[in-house]
């Protein structure tokens, strides 16, 4: 079990080829002539989603050789038990053998007789401890292999869950400027294009959610910029940055603007200068995925 480490799949080629799809996606949209055409979403639909199956590869080959791995090991486990067994079947045998012919040879000899039982007893009893023994240790081994590879899993998991998160920001800040530019197309082209995007998100459990204008601020789904202990009676004014659930639990609010009220702000960032709602949105949010 200490060789699964070396089944690692390389990496930054599938990643480096995500980063580049990628790319292309987005020369594809900000390079297009407006209105951006069809045959131009689709490429960038299909370069983002082609970008975000060859992130994924390299996790799943990881995953497919520990567990290939661990099945050799299994069967080279399995094997060794059967020849012990084997052994143990023979050893049983030969005292049952040489049983019968202490009895048939030495009738007269009552107390050889018994000590040998007695020797032979006390030898299947070590060889029964030892197998017992040897059978622990092999259990305690798969518990630890299996309690490596779930953590592993779940750094995998909490990884590719920034990703989708931080491709999801992007796609949200691209569809914000769309909605401010004043050019109906392509803020329909880009609300489409981020609605496939969260759709493609939702079918692995990742649920984005935005807060709409004039509803009442939850703290524990929202977290207010700008202002320090914000309270319930507040509304909010726009989403910043929208939140993420996964498979139903909270794992970031959701970064909102509140209306403007009589509520202080504090010192530092009334004399600090603003930030830009797409910036607020891209670095003051983080995945909790513990």
């Amino acid at each position: 079990m200490t060789e699964i480490p070396e089944w690692k799949c390389t990496k930054w080629p599938w990643l480096l080829a995500d980063v580049v799809l990628l790319g292309t996606a987005a020369a594809l949209i900000f390079t297009a002539k407006q209105p951006i055409s069809s045959m131009h979403i689709y490429l960038a639909i299909g370069c983002a989603a082609f970008g975000a199956l060859m992130a994924c590869v390299p996790y799943f080959l990881d995953y497919q050789a520990a567990g290939k791995l661990i099945e050799v090991h299994a069967v080279g486990d399995v094997s060794e038990k059967i020849l012990d067994l084997k052994n143990t079947a023979a050893q049983i045998s030969t005292a049952t053998d040489q049983w019968a012919r202490v009895q048939e040879t030495t009738k007269g000899h009552a107390e050889k007789a018994t000590a040998a039982a007695a020797e032979i007893a006390e030898r299947m009893t070590n060889e029964v401890r030892e197998f017992t023994q040897f059978q622990a240790k092999m259990n305690d081994a798969e518990k630890g292999a299996l309690r490596l590879e779930t953590e592993k899993l779940r750094r995998a998991e909490g990884e590719w869950l920034q990703v989708v998160a931080r491709i999801l920001d992007h796609t949200f800040a691209l569809h914000t400027a769309a909605a401010r530019s004043g050019q109906p197309e392509l803020a329909e082209q880009i609300s489409s294009f981020q609605n496939a995007c969260r759709d493609s998100a939702r079918r692995v459990g990742l649920a984005p959610f935005e807060v709409a204008a004039g509803e009442p601020f939850d703290a524990e789904r929202q977290r207010a910029h700008g202002v320090e202990n914000p309270t319930a009676d507040l509304l909010v004014a726009e989403t910043l940055a929208p939140g993420i659930s996964f498979q139903g639990r909270l794992v970031r609010p959701a970064l909102v603007k509140l209306q403007e009220t009589q509520t202080p702000v504090s010192t530092e960032a009334a004399a600090a200068p603003e930030k830009s709602d797409e910036a607020a949105a891209s670095g003051q949010l983080t995945l909790e995925t513990d």
